[in-house]
């Protein structure tokens, strides 16, 4: 009642004013004109296309206030669409990884601890902008008992050609099990500059982020909640393997990337300079007060505070031969230095595990970009000239038939060297503590994309060698030694996605099929073989069209499999083959409006919980979340 009362008292005066003259010369969404019996000076119109959101690719698109089914998808705490990721019960939690296609690969070694990033928003994500007057975005959304999610950004240029932007997204939620607290931060800071004749331009950022999460390893007895006993619908009875333990992933990152075109008027042939500089300190921590025997023995009896620390420096130095005809030529060379380290030096048996692990890479490649009429492509190819094995082809082309026809082909194929944590941990716990020589992943993989007006469909292909990953080396349920491992056969993996809405009147039905197959001798890349959404939906305009309203259901669904188990210790996720979980529906039930340019969401969250029993989880002995109605907006100013 209380939530209906509150959506009601900020519904009912935006519909109100909605219906208000406008005076206000900047408004591209509005259907409304002035007709004031005093006649104004008409004030300029800024359009869509001054309002721009650029990647670090250089792509642009603009911003957007409308309300489609897209939009529903991406409102929640990733800010994306999250078809193929499996929410853990609470906000800000860890996602169990459904579709193996979502991975994103660099031949570079990387910290690790990649349950945690899941939120932790990279380099490559980071949005500049450029608009034509400041720019505001509210982002809210209610969350599992107690707390809050929230994202705020502005942006404004205060210049024609310097932009500035600020944004904050903040968690808090306590979840409804024990010991499962979550508390989230993410600063961004970006500027783009360039000069008047365009020789020059710059996008830099900074970040400051930090992943808290209280871990409780899960349920300790699945009986209980599987039960149906009304004693358990009241989520913290059910006994949890650790009451006091806790994560925590926080990192800084500072980053620039320009270029500066040699000759003075833009022609024919062009000559760039470019530069690239990433530098980032990451740290993880993993604490817990009362020491269990889940992670076998302790160096310690009490007071677990396991520490990595990791530092990050890479230049990357590139001179482009740009001719129109021709298109982009770009030889580079690139520095990579990583200092992943620890307080101490370690014995463990006749093993010693060092203090740190130092790396400095450096490679040379290039990259040819080619745009002509209605093909588009980008071909990279890098290799390392130190001592390290590392190489990396990256190839993609794009064909436009038209505005509504497009199709993409890539290749890609890694030599990658392992992310630091498979190569060295230490911990309190003894069997945690490690340090390995593995050989380099091989990946191979072939995709290709199609829009059309009838449907969308993607295929992936890919071959995996020497594959790393994660496994639990004790058969007792009630244990989990958790250690790195090296695939020695080849695992071979393939995908088929298709998506298709059907509209009829103002009824549509949006449907997502995902097929995946994998051909490998032992369960090591587990994924189910069929993922499917399927959302029918109802959109109609009220209040003469001041108010654009959308009502459905939605459906999620994928097929049983092994699923991969989540380590907190580690922070990542392991195979196993002892319990298969999915195969239950999962029914959500939503209304959406939007009012001006703001955008309210109301969800009752898999409402169908109590119906289909209690067989529903995220990870083998971590229960999916349950029936909820959570509600939020996402507001934006145009000044």
């Amino acid at each position: 009642m209380r939530i209906f009362f509150f959506v009601s008292l900020l519904v009912l005066p935006t519909v109100l004013f909605s219906q208000e003259k406008k005076t206000n010369g900047f408004d591209f969404n509005s259907s409304y004109n002035s007709s004031d019996s005093i006649k104004k000076p008409k004030a300029k119109v800024a359009t869509l296309d001054l309002y721009r959101i650029i990647t670090l690719e250089r792509d642009t698109t603009y911003i957007d206030t409308s309300l489609t089914i897209q939009k529903e998808y991406s409102h929640n705490y990733l800010r994306k669409d999250t078809f193929g990721l499996l929410p853990f019960p609470n906000e800000g939690q860890t996602y169990n990884t459904l579709q193996y296609g979502l991975s994103e690969f660099s031949p570079y070694p990387e910290f690790g601890f990649t349950a945690k990033h899941f939120n932790f928003i990279e380099a490559n994500q980071i949005r500049y902008c450029s608009v034509a007057t400041p720019v505001t975005e509210l982002y809210f959304k209610s969350v599992m008992k107690q707390g809050q999610s929230v994202d705020a950004f502005f942006t404004l240029n205060t210049a024609p050609r310097l932009n500035f932007s600020i944004a904050y997204k903040g968690l808090r939620s306590t979840g409804r099990y024990t010991n499962q607290l979550t508390s989230t931060g993410n600063f961004r800071f970006t500027t783009s500059y360039n000069t008047k004749n365009q020789r020059y331009f710059a996008n830099a950022h900074f970040t400051s982020q930090d992943i808290l999460n209280e871990e409780n390893g899960g349920i300790t007895t699945i009986e209980d909640f599987e039960s149906g006993n009304p004693d358990y619908d009241n989520r913290e009875q059910l006994e949890v393997y650790f009451k006091d333990a806790k994560s925590f992933l926080k990192g800084k990152r500072v980053f620039v990337d320009h270029f500066f075109r040699i000759n003075s008027l833009k022609g024919n042939n062009n000559v760039y300079v470019t530069h690239q500089l990433n530098y980032e300190n990451k740290f993880f921590e993993f604490n817990q007060a009362t020491v269990s025997s889940r992670y076998g023995e302790s160096y310690v009896s009490s007071g677990i505070n396991d520490q990595t620390h990791y530092n990050k420096m890479q230049n990357i130095l590139g001179l482009i031969y740009e001719n129109t005809t021709l298109g982009k030529f770009k030889f580079f060379a690139e520095d990579f230095r990583t200092n992943y380290y620890y307080g101490k030096i370690l014995l463990v048996g006749s093993q010693t595990i060092p203090a740190a692990l130092n790396q400095k890479i450096n490679s040379a490649g290039g990259q040819y970009e080619y745009q002509k009429n209605k093909w588009n492509g980008k071909f990279w190819y890098s290799r390392s000239v130190t001592n390290q094995s590392l190489s990396h082809l990256d190839a993609k082309l794009n064909y436009a038939l038209n505005d509504e026809t497009q199709l993409a082909f890539g290749y890609q194929s890694l030599n990658k060297l392992p992310n630091n944590n498979y190569e060295l941990y230490q911990s309190s716990f003894v069997n945690y503590n490690w340090f390995n020589d593995f050989k380099n992943e091989k990946i191979n993989a072939i995709s290709a994309n199609a829009t059309t007006p009838w449907i969308n469909a993607s295929l992936q292909l890919s071959t995996l060698q020497d594959h790393l990953y994660f496994e639990n080396v004790v058969t007792d349920v009630q244990k989990q030694i958790v250690a790195p491992k090296q695939y020695n056969s080849t695992i071979n993996y393939v995908s088929v996605k298709v998506n298709k809405e059907f509209r009829l009147g103002k009824f549509a039905l949006d449907n997502t099929f995902l097929y995946q197959k994998v051909d490998q001798p032992d369960f090591i890349l587990n994924v189910p073989e069929l993922v499917s959404r399927n959302t029918l939906y109802y959109s109609t305009t009220m209040f003469e069209k001041a108010l654009y309203l959308q009502t459905g259901v939605t459906l999620n669904y994928f097929s049983r499999y092994f699923a991969n188990d989540y380590n907190p210790v580690i922070g990542e996720f392991f195979v196993q083959n002892k319990k298969e979980i999915g195969n239950y529906p999962n029914l959500d039930f939503f209304v959406n409006a939007r009012i001006q340019r703001t955008r309210i969401y109301f969800k009752a969250e898999h409402f169908n919980s109590s119906l289909s029993g209690n067989n529903f989880y995220a990870a083998p002995n971590t229960p999916y979340r349950d029936f909820m109605i959570r509600f939020g907006l996402v507001w934006n100013f145009f000044q």
